[in-house]
């Protein structure tokens, strides 16, 4: 390999690990537009519009209107000021503009090591593959905008986890592909065998809790239940009838997700002790680093659960508790990126 060759090489790895940043920090400004409900400011798609923030009281009391045509202004937010109005705006206008930038970073770099030649195929395959998921995340946010302007004061939950978990697989694909580069490896994610499916399957369970997660933000779930270990006085909720088999299904039921999300977090925590436990009795020395900063991950992340809900879900505690999740995500794949071959 020439000097342009190694040169090349280390402007696709430094543009990788920008962009995973770059998706992390989107992740974070979207959880805390959710949080501040925020990401209904803006009615309208503008794809390629909507660049700058407006600029004079005109445009903003034009903003202002629009929003006010929505359930969320009329049944919640109708002695809302345009001041108010402009805190709510930037949160989402920020999410967007962040967005965009990432489109943008990540489409023109990828074009130059394309005909560049330098690049292994199957890194360029890779990399064309999670642009078209940031493609297809855009179009994804704008379909969970659509759910909360016509009938609901919110968005869709179901529309909310589909937005969140793919953004999670783009960061995860993003630190499978660098993890390869740096390891010079060509290691396949999806290889299913007797030795990689239990880490899959703490990787699956990862992922159904962030699902949760994001059904128990969208409906407000966690205003529900704000006590710990006990869901009020019983560990079950007192508003739930388990005697029928569709009671169990019903996602649109605060209480029953939040009691879920609960669970499920029991289950990873139970489960990932398990896999410790095989991982130190059959002395798999390579994994003793990645599963204890997976446990510390865990650890972290229980605390500040824990602390949210009791808080009354303090926005900031909230926030902390949704990037540990995604930190929680990537030293999972790192742990499974030890055990893969």
């Amino acid at each position: 390999m020439n000097s342009e060759e190694v040169k090349i090489n280390k402007l696709f790895l430094y543009w990788l690990t920008i962009s995973l940043f770059l998706v992390l920090t989107l992740i974070i400004v979207g959880g805390l537009t959710r949080l501040t409900n925020s990401g209904l400011s803006i009615i309208e798609w503008e794809l390629f519009s909507g660049i700058l923030p407006p600029m004079n009281d005109t445009s903003w009391a034009l903003y202002f209107e629009k929003y006010k045509t929505i359930p969320q202004y009329k049944l919640i937010n109708s002695n809302m000021s345009l001041d108010e109005f402009k805190i709510i705006f930037y949160w989402e206008y920020f999410h967007r503009i962040l967005a965009r930038i990432i489109g943008v970073f990540f489409f023109i770099p990828l074009i130059f090591f394309y005909f560049s030649k330098n690049i292994k195929k199957k890194y360029l395959i890779n990399s064309f593959a999670i642009f078209l998921l940031i493609v297809l995340q855009g179009i994804f946010g704008w379909y969970m905008v659509k759910s909360g302007l016509v009938f609901d004061v919110t968005v869709s939950h179901y529309r909310l986890s589909l937005h969140l978990t793919t953004a999670i697989i783009i960061i995860s694909f993003i630190f499978w592909l660098l993890i390869n580069i740096l390891n010079e490896k060509d290691k396949i994610f999806f290889k299913f065998t007797k030795e990689y499916i239990p880490y899959q399957i703490l990787l699956f369970l990862i992922f159904l809790q962030i699902i949760m997660g994001a059904f128990v933000s969208g409906l407000d779930a966690g205003m529900i239940y704000q006590t710990w270990p006990k869901m009020g006085s019983s560990y079950f909720p007192d508003d739930i009838s388990f005697n029928q088999a569709e009671n169990y299904f019903d996602f649109n039921n605060h209480s029953l997700v939040q009691f879920y999300h609960r669970n499920l977090a029991y289950l990873i925590i139970v489960y990932s002790l398990f896999l410790s436990f095989k991982v130190f009795k059959k002395k798999r020395k390579n994994l003793y680093h990645p599963i204890k900063i997976l446990l510390l991950f865990l650890s972290i992340q229980i605390i500040f659960g824990i602390s949210t809900l009791v808080s009354g879900l303090n926005i900031y505690l909230a926030s902390i508790h949704q990037i540990l999740g995604v930190l929680l995500v990537l030293s999972v794949i790192n742990l499974y990126y030890f055990i893969a071959k």
